[in-house]
């Protein structure tokens, strides 16, 4: 009996002790689970993608390190959360961080098999083993696992734990969380537009996203799907006619997102370059912190560049060891925002974007450094240029036609029409390097100081223009003489939808727009770069569509070669959009030159912007808010008719009529004592009285036709040549008085005339005068 009592006393106390180091290892549990929590509270701020956004507002696509969107438990549809505590953890709403049950049968499975292989099962244990944890299947893991389960549950609410369970867990194919794998399996971003199947396949996943994604393996992800469904009608959550048919659906995989969006790359690259440099968001930050950036790309116009670029035919054949490269970009020149760009044939993620790569213009340059500057000095664009072989600067610089024909001279339409040299030069000679040098940094264009040369009239430059400086230059002359700030990034939100700076917003960005010509000389220059598109070395650019537009070709001056070029563009606008081309090899030498000139950039500028300006209206291009007039700047074409008589009071006037109406005129005089016609008088009148005559003189009138606005003088009227009469002579057509008969003519006066003043005494003697007073 006393050992019997012996044998309780001590099983008491065993089990009193038991119970004790139960609680203690609980409390431990408890006390390790909320410091670790603690330490580690920062990791429920889960990596969330970045998302990118096109000028409507459409998601393009998502930069991450984790491509994850966050969603929040109120836009969870029940049917979703359902489906995976059917097949994760039934009694998710029962326990408090661990199932009892599963986590000794666990530990029975671990200690028989003598290995663990058995993993955490309730729902709140693999939110804290991906959030906290790796994935080794110790028993010390599995008890730091636990110890954080009743930290989560002792913390948070079971909304809030699933919440962050969906969107934690990985489904393959780089997608984390429920949102992100409905858009990316489904194309739905609206997690309550899923059907049941759908839900369920989701939930299938997690197990083992790579075997069981629709898209890996559409028949295992089927049958899989079919054992959540069987779960989730034992347990009440759907109907026996909901799982038939949900578990009879076929995925199709032409209704998923999945195709990685391997387009965009150059635009999606340059922006995340925009977004480090402009807003100061480092990349690394963009990837986990889910900003929503809105662009200003346009879709359809991004679309055309690369479906054009992805078309070998309208290339040139590639190198023995390069391909022919090329870049475009596209600008909207009234916002300045980035519509598209590509930056290669072949580019790839943070590839070289030759977009920004400098290369030599050719004659793309002349209107920016040449043209633009003298029409800004006022010079008329129809003023004849020297067209002949000549040198400049002290005999130091000969340049030479391309065709190596002359023509003495020409205008400036023809001159841009044709892409002659020795034009260029001499504008630029006149108007002096400086103002060209100007010119290119107002429109942003970076030069070199050793660029201070009549060479650039020609596009020879130290470092050359990349194709984006050059379609923001043609942008301005587009914009009638604005330029604005060339930008991707239109907004950008960060996760708590603030703004981030939005004084860099596309309205802002439209009001700090700069002048850097007069708007006469941009539409000027768009009327001379039309010529070169409509009948110049442009015309293979030309659509239905009005264009403006240059080409430029730089020669390869490859020794032992004949011919060939290093570089071709053609840079031109639309009324809406602007968009500048180069073609050429990386390295050029004598395998890799261009055979072909500026036509092929030309080429591909129309077969580009024909399908971006496919529902575009067309419209001539319009002279602007200044309400410009290109016809005031050509001579006037009128014929005057002179006509002359004298007047009544001796004076000559002068009539001449004319076909064109708001004139002015210049009458021009000469007499016979002048060598040379001098001006007299200007009116815009049809007639003139010159009453600076004298009698018995000849003269001659000739009438000047002028351009009131401009200055610019036309046709002389035909000469007009008359004598004065003398002071008594009668004038033409006057009639004179006729003469007495002999025997009417009157006494003759005697010779002494009495002066009626004065009295004469009539008696001999003397006589005396007498004058009145």
């Amino acid at each position: 009996m006393k050992r019997k009592t012996k044998w309780l006393i001590g099983l008491s106390v065993a089990l009193v002790l038991g119970v004790f180091a139960a609680i203690a290892v609980y409390l431990i549990i408890i006390l390790a689970g909320e410091k670790l929590l603690k330490e580690n509270i920062g990791k429920l701020t889960m990596d969330q993608a970045t998302i990118i956004y096109d000028s409507e507002g459409k998601e393009v696509t998502s930069v991450y390190r984790q491509n994850r969107e966050l969603v929040k438990y109120e836009d969870l549809p029940k049917d979703l959360i359902k489906a995976f505590i059917a097949v994760e953890d039934k009694r998710f709403f029962e326990h408090t961080g661990f199932d009892v049950r599963a986590v000794m049968r666990a530990l029975y499975r671990d200690l028989v098999q003598r290995q663990a292989k058995e993993g955490g099962s309730t729902i709140t244990q693999q939110l804290a083993k991906n959030m906290f944890l790796n994935s080794d299947k110790t028993l010390f893991r599995k008890l730091r696992e636990l110890s954080l389960a009743l930290a989560l549950e002792n913390n948070y609410s079971k909304d809030q734990i699933i919440e962050m369970y969906l969107n934690n867990i990985y489904f393959g194919n780089g997608a984390y969380g429920v949102k992100t794998a409905s858009e990316l399996f489904f194309d739905k971003s609206d997690l309550n537009q899923l059907e049941i199947w759908e839900m369920a396949t989701l939930a299938a996943i997690p197990k083992a996203p790579t075997q069981y994604s629709p898209l890996n393996d559409a028949e295992k992800s089927k049958m899989r799907r079919a054992v959540v469904l069987k779960l989730m009608f034992d347990q009440g959550f759907i109907t026996e006619d909901q799982r038939t048919v949900a578990a009879a659906v076929e995925y199709n995989v032409k209704t998923s997102t999945a195709k990685r969006k391997t387009a965009y790359l150059t635009y999606i690259d340059y922006v995340i370059d925009e977004v480090e440099q402009v807003y100061g968001i480092s990349e690394q930050e963009l990837l986990r912190s889910g900003y929503k950036i809105f662009t200003a790309m346009d879709r359809r116009a991004q679309r055309a560049i690369e479906d054009v670029y992805a078309d070998a035919s309208q290339f040139p054949k590639n190198g023995p060891k390069q391909m022919a490269q090329s870049a475009m970009v596209i600008i909207d020149h009234k916002t300045g925002g980035l519509a598209a760009m590509i930056g290669g044939r072949d580019y790839v993620n943070k590839g070289l974007n030759r977009a920004l790569v400098r290369r030599q213009p050719g004659s793309s340059f002349k209107p920016i450094v040449s043209f633009a500057p003298a029409l800004e000095a006022g010079r008329n664009p129809y003023t004849p240029i020297v067209d002949k072989p000549m040198s400049f600067g002290n005999n130091t610089y000969s340049p030479k036609n391309y065709d190596n024909k002359y023509r003495g001279s020409v205008n400036m339409f023809e001159a841009m029409r044709m892409s002659i040299n020795i034009p260029a030069v001499a504008l630029l000679d006149e108007y002096g390097v400086k103002k060209g040098f100007e010119m290119a940094k107002n429109l942003d264009i970076e030069l070199s100081p050793d660029d201070k040369n009549l060479s650039i009239a020609l596009g020879g430059l130290t470092y050359g223009v990349t194709p984006l400086e050059m379609a923001r230059a043609y942008g301005t002359f587009a914009n009638y003489g604005e330029l604005v700030e060339t930008h991707s990034v239109k907004r950008i939100v960060d996760a708590n939808g603030n703004d981030v700076n939005p004084d860099l917003s596309d309205q802002k960005r439209t009001l700090k727009t700069k002048r850097v010509m007069s708007g006469e000389t941009a539409y000027i220059l768009t009327q001379l770069l039309q010529g070169v598109v409509d009948g110049g070395t442009g015309k293979a650019a030309k659509m239905k569509w009005p264009v403006a537009g240059k080409t430029g070709t730089t020669q390869s001056n490859l020794k032992g070669v004949s011919g060939g070029n290093r570089d071709a563009w053609f840079v031109g606008y639309t009324n809406e959009y602007t968009a500048a081309v180069w073609l050429g090899f990386d390295k050029t030498d004598k395998n890799h030159y261009l055979r072909e000139g500026s036509s092929l950039t030309a080429k591909i500028f129309k077969n580009v912007m024909t399908r971006v300006m496919r529902d575009k209206e067309v419209r001539p291009f319009a002279p602007g808010a200044g309400g410009y007039e290109l016809e005031k700047y050509k001579k006037p074409e009128a014929v005057v008719t002179l006509n002359g008589e004298m007047t009544p009071e001796r004076f000559v006037r002068l009539e001449w009529s004319s076909n064109e109406e708001g004139l002015s005129y210049r009458v021009y005089r000469k007499d016979e004592a002048s060598s040379d016609f001098s001006i007299v008088h200007e009116t815009s009148d049809t007639s003139f009285v010159d009453m600076e005559v004298q009698p018995s003189a000849s003269y001659e009138y000739y009438v000047e036709v002028i351009r009131p606005e401009t200055g610019i003088t036309g046709n002389q009227s035909n000469t007009f040549m008359l004598t004065t009469p003398s002071e008594y002579d009668p004038l033409p057509g006057e009639e004179g008085e006729e003469p007495l008969p002999l025997d009417e003519l009157p006494e003759p006066l005697p010779d002494e005339t009495v002066d009626p003043d004065v009295q004469t005494d009539s008696s001999e003697g003397d006589t005396t005068d007498q004058t009145n007073p």
